[in-house]
């Protein structure tokens, strides 16, 4: 039988301050993975929506978006997705600064949100949820930044 392919379409926040980055830790499959905060672009909102959205979900902040850092797509490998789908993700990584804290309650699908350094975030301690973590965290830190209006309608 043939997999049906599903892309899906999600946004990222890579959030930077004092030298930690602001992640998310969550249970996948029953194992607690870390991920930048991240989620499904929704129907009736920008991609600027959805990026600030998500973070202020998953971890009770406030951002401003920046800049984007990348476009990157992954494919979950076959033998973790037995399902009869191929699941694709799409993602849109951007650079983002927390404006500030709310009171919010934290998105019940998140375990607890972290400040984390770069070692740490690399370090076998945490497992990342996809390579598309490390893949947003390397391109912010190579300084790789494009215009929100380049690729993106912002209105």
């Amino acid at each position: 039988m043939k997999k049906q392919w599903i892309p899906h379409v999600t946004v990222a926040g890579v959030i930077e301050d004092g030298q930690k980055f602001l992640m998310v830790e969550e249970k996948i499959n029953n194992t607690l993975v870390i991920n930048q905060p991240a989620g499904h672009w929704e129907m009736g909102e920008s991609i600027i929506e959805a990026v600030k959205r998500e973070t202020l979900e998953e971890t009770t902040y406030n951002v401003e978006v920046v800049s984007l850092l990348g476009i990157y797509n992954w494919t979950i490998p076959q033998h973790e997705n037995a399902a009869a789908t191929t699941d694709t993700f799409l993602r849109f990584s951007f650079h983002c600064k927390v404006t500030e804290k709310t009171n919010n309650p934290l998105d019940p699908d998140i375990h607890q949100y972290l400040w984390l350094t770069k070692e740490q975030i690399y370090s076998a301690e945490y497992k990342k949820r996809s390579p598309l973590v490390i893949r947003s965290l390397e391109d912010y830190l190579a300084g790789k930044r494009y215009p929100l209006n380049q690729f993106i309608d912002i209105n």
